[in-house]
């Protein structure tokens, strides 16, 4: 007999005709619970055929104890005999907010091979740091950089900081600091045996750039702009992080198009990519980059769009589903806090929004993050022509109301703006949102005259105003939604009357979502057609197909 799936990241069969030894069975537990935790079947073949667990291996109690007491810290494991044509052992496996080791020793973990299976692998040393980092249990960039020194600071960039500062509102007060108040101020230098040292963070932002070449070759840019197949720009180096994103920005301001939209007496400038945007994009590949693997941030400018990647997946807790509400925490804490506080980035922790605010403002194509991998985030900003009836809707809200909508909002006016009408459980899931927001977002949306609801109970639905289509020049569109539905009622109801023999006031009203009243008019409508006629009265009246 087989099982009937693969082994996979969370999936992994052991045999245990020959009894599985303790130290197999320990370090395949500990590989699970430092990658994301998964299932050990004991008693499988590794090509999914159920061969059985060994007669010392039923004690399952005995078992989970002997994983606990060979592992540091302990794990605790979840086990259960499931009975087959053989009975089979499955561990389930907990991903720990730690790092765990054997008792031996031994750290490991999972990765998928070339054929596409699974193996366990030690954990080396800058994985360790990796690891912590993602759980937030270790700030790589306020540790001292070994080797380094004071003198490894840069004057120049120092100052370039500074006019970063008044360029972009960072915190006043720290333009009024000399030296070596704004070094400890912003975490770049900390003391080690009493002498102030350069940390990750000091390095990064202000290092002269041979030393920073030297002491943190992890440091790496790369900018190209391309034009159909001509390369226009294609440069990489190793620069302090200021200088660095001077320069990427000079050259994608240089390349990044931009037209002009009347809206009313005013005129609206809109860029092929929002600069907005791209700027907090490439503040978070600086800012939320793995500094201790190799690999460079780099920047690539299109006719398609731009892509922004930087090695180091996402962080504990952040997924492509769940970017935009989870809670913002950064896996270099020190610097995300330094390029806040100089202006740099979303003072908020919500740059996120902005990237997507860049994009939903003007009825554009969403960010992508979808090729990103566990070693690496990838966003990719699309080049689309503007949605101007879009752009002048929201614009005139948000005059009207003399604040800026919020992104949540903005997500559900674009879901409905591609979709043309959806529930909320629909539009919940299009933007990976609960129901509950989504449903207090579209009722607030409706107060404000941008969206209609139409219909009750489950069968509410939601479409773009009428003043927004009028806007956009497409009130027959608007009327194609509206009327869609009407349309349809009679051919359901014909249907309904065909399966069961009859229809009744109180199962259209139900059928349809609309009141008694509502109902009993759509039948009236049918009959007077020709297509019902009435059968018996009072409680007992019903509606049969002619």
């Amino acid at each position: 007999m087989n099982i009937g799936f693969n082994e996979d990241m969370i999936n992994e069969f052991k045999s245990d005709r020959k009894k599985l030894g303790d130290e197999e069975l320990v370090e395949a537990v500990v590989a699970f619970t430092n990658t994301d935790g998964g299932n050990l079947f004991l008693g499988i073949e590794d090509d999914g055929e159920i061969t059985g667990l060994h007669e010392k291996h039923k004690d399952i109690t005995q078992l989970a104890a002997l994983i606990a007491n060979r592992t540091i810290p302990p794990i605790s494991v979840r086990t259960e005999l499931i009975e087959y044509d053989r009975v089979v052992l499955k561990i389930s496996v907990p991903k720990k907010t730690s790092i765990v080791a054997t008792s031996s020793g031994k750290m490991l973990r999972r990765r998928i091979k070339a054929d596409g299976t699974p193996e366990n692998i030690p954990m080396y040393p800058y994985e360790i740091a990796n690891r912590l980092s993602s759980l937030s249990l270790l700030d790589f960039s306020a540790q001292p950089v070994p080797d380094a020194a004071l003198s490894d600071l840069d004057s120049v960039e120092r100052e370039r900081l500074r006019n970063i500062i008044r360029a972009f509102r960072g915190e006043q007060n720290l333009l009024e600091l000399n030296d070596n108040e704004l070094d400890s101020a912003l975490q770049l230098v900390t003391s080690v045996n009493g002498e102030s040292v350069p940390t990750l963070t000091g390095m990064l932002l202000i290092g002269k750039k041979d030393r920073l070449k030297a002491l943190v070759p992890t440091a790496e840019s790369a900018i190209q702009i391309m034009q159909g197949t001509d390369i226009k720009v294609n440069e990489s180096y190793v620069l302090p992080l200021l200088a660095s994103f001077e320069k990427i920005s000079g050259y994608v301001d240089a390349y990044n198009r931009e037209q002009e939209l009347e809206v009313g007496l005013f005129r609206v400038s809109i860029p092929d990519i929002d600069k907005r945007a791209f700027r907090e994009s490439l503040v978070n590949a600086f800012c939320h980059r793995d500094y201790s693997m190799l690999g460079r941030v780099r920047v690539q400018l299109d006719d398609e769009g731009m892509t922004i990647s930087n090695p180091g997946g996402f962080i504990e807790g952040v997924s492509i589903n769940n970017l935009l509400y989870a809670e913002p925490h950064s896996r270099n804490p020190v610097l995300a806090d330094a390029l806040k506080r100089i202006g740099l980035a979303e003072r908020t922790g919500r740059g996120i929004d902005r990237i997507y605010e860049g994009s939903l403002l003007f009825g554009r194509l969403l960010p992508d993050y979808s090729e990103s991998t566990e070693r690496l985030v990838k966003l990719f900003i699309p080049k689309s022509l503007p949605d101007k009836a879009f752009v002048k809707m929201v614009i005139e809200e948000q005059k009207k109301t003399g604040h800026s909508l919020s992104i949540h909002y903005l997500l559900v006016l674009n879901s409905l703006k591609i979709n043309h009408r959806s529930t909320v459980i629909e539009i919940a899931d299009e933007i990976n949102s609960d129901s509950t927001r989504v449903k207090v977002a579209v009722e607030s949306l409706v107060e404000m005259g941008l969206v209609e609801a139409k219909g009750t109970g489950r069968g509410r639905y939601y479409m773009l105003s009428s003043r927004v289509y009028k806007k956009s020049d497409n009130v027959m569109g608007y009327v194609r939604q509206t009327d869609i539905d009407k349309l349809r009622y009679e051919e359901l109801i014909i249907k309904l009357a065909k399966e069961q023999g009859y229809v009744t006031r109180g199962n259209v009203a139900e059928l349809l979502n609309v009141s008694l009243p509502q109902a009993y008019r759509i039948i009236i409508k049918l009959r007077d057609k020709g297509l019902l006629k009435l059968q018996g009265s009072g409680k007992y009246a019903k509606y049969i197909l002619i």
